[in-house]
Order: C-alpha cells, then sequence, then structure tokens
C-alpha cells in the first residue's frame, strides 16, 4: 500500500467496524475520496442478460445498505454497485457489536442482520438518480419477523423494478433465523413464482438473480439450479 493508504487504514482500524464503515459511507457522501474517471478497457467488458458492464469488479451488497452512494461507488471505479440487502420496513439488525475484524486474514465476520432503513427510503433515493448511468442493483430481502416473507420479496420487486439495472433475491443471510430454508426446493419454487409473477406486473423488468448460501450440498445445488432454469431466473 501507498503512505496514504497505510494511513488512512490505520485510522479506520483505530475505530470500531461498524463505525469505521459508517464513516466510509459518510466520506462518500461528501465526495471523497477524489478519483480520476475510471479508466475503460473494452477487454475487460462483461455482458450478461442485457447488461454491459464495464469490468467484473463491483461493490456486493451489504456495503450500501441503504443506497446512499451508489454513484458515488461507480466514480471509483466499479463495475456496478449493488445496494441493500434492503427489506420493506425499516429494522435494526442484531445487537452490537455484530461485525469482528480478523486483520491477519484481511478479512471481516458479518453478523449485521439485515440492519437497513426500509424500502421507502431507498426507493426515494434511487428514484432521485433514475436516468444516471452504471450499473445499479438492488438486493431485495424480508424482515426477521414478517409473517409472509415471499410477500416481503414481491413488495421489493414491485417497489425496485423501476430503478433498479438488476434484483437479487437474497435467500442467503445465516443472520436471519429460517432464511436459508426457502432454499429448499418446494419453498424456492413458490418463492421465484411470486417473484416473476410480481416482476411481470412491474412498471420495468430488470433481470432477477438468486443469491444462494456458499455452503449448500451438491444435491441442493442441483434443486435450486433446476427451479432457476425453470422459472428463468
Amino acid at each position: 500500500m501507498s503512505l496514504l493508504d497505510r494511513i488512512g487504514q490505520k485510522l479506520l482500524f483505530s475505530f470500531d467496524p461498524e463505525t469505521a464503515h459508517g464513516m466510509s459511507i459518510a466520506a462518500l457522501r461528501c465526495g471523497l475520496p477524489v478519483a480520476s474517471p475510471p479508466m475503460r478497457d473494452a477487454r475487460l467488458m462483461v455482458s450478461l442478460c442485457g447488461l454491459d458492464f464495464p469490468n467484473p469488479l463491483g461493490m456486493a451488497a451489504g456495503y450500501d445498505k441503504n443506497a446512499e452512494v451508489p454513484d458515488a461507488l461507480l466514480k471509483l471505479g466499479f463495475g456496478f454497485a449493488e445496494v441493500g440487502t434492503i427489506t420493506p420496513l425499516p429494522q435494526r439488525g442484531n445487537p452490537k457489536p455484530r461485525i469482528f475484524r480478523l486483520t491477519a486474514d484481511e478479512a471481516v465476520i458479518n453478523r449485521l442482520g439485515f440492519n437497513n432503513e426500509g424500502h421507502a427510503a431507498a426507493a426515494k433515493r434511487l428514484a432521485a438518480r433514475k436516468g444516471r448511468e452504471g450499473i445499479v442493483g438492488v438486493n431485495i430481502g424480508a424482515n426477521k419477523d414478517s409473517a409472509d416473507r415471499i410477500g416481503d420479496y414481491e413488495r421489493g420487486v414491485a417497489r425496485f423494478a423501476p430503478y433498479a439495472s438488476y434484483l437479487t433475491v437474497n435467500i442467503s443471510s445465516p443472520n436471519t433465523p429460517g432464511l436459508r430454508n426457502m432454499q429448499a426446493r418446494e419453498q424456492l419454487g413458490e418463492l421465484l413464482s411470486r417473484v416473476m409473477a410480481a416482476r411481470a406486473k412491474a412498471a420495468a423488468h430488470p433481470p432477477i438473480f438468486l443469491k444462494i448460501a456458499p455452503d449448500l450440498a451438491e444435491a441442493e445445488l442441483e434443486d435450486v439450479a433446476a427451479e432457476v432454469i425453470e422459472k428463468r431466473i
């Protein structure tokens, strides 16, 4: 790292991880860091599902949970920015502390639990940027205490389809009790059927991606793949 990068890292590491995260979001809202316009190289372009990504490196969901800084992230050179996970109602997430640094491994453990400001706040911000360039995906989830979790995903599709370059249905989180049960074939089939029906009724029809857990067994992956192919996700 450069000297400036090392100083910046040392400063951020003097705060607890969640505070440092919030500081980085605040800095991006204020126009920092100042970066040169990202260079584009045709060799890095990726076309997928009708979208032309300028490069394959994007900011995953979990960083900009409330759609505060997608354009600032794109200006840093990311090929796309995925905001969220966003649930219909605001929720506080799990008790703190809930982010843990593994400094030696250059990694973190995240136990946030879908903390976010809810659909209304994120939709207002995304509506304000409608028409701007850049691929911005919206990662949608269900509230922890929801009585109809599939309904939460339907509401996410209806709310964000007009503003999203693509939508991601997130059923991978271990921090929302029971959420990963939706990866079972019967529940997944119902979820994807209703999600696609909601998209058909929406004002726009962005591609839909499915985010699954990284530790599924081979048989479970085969069931997921079969449903994804059948439902054309």
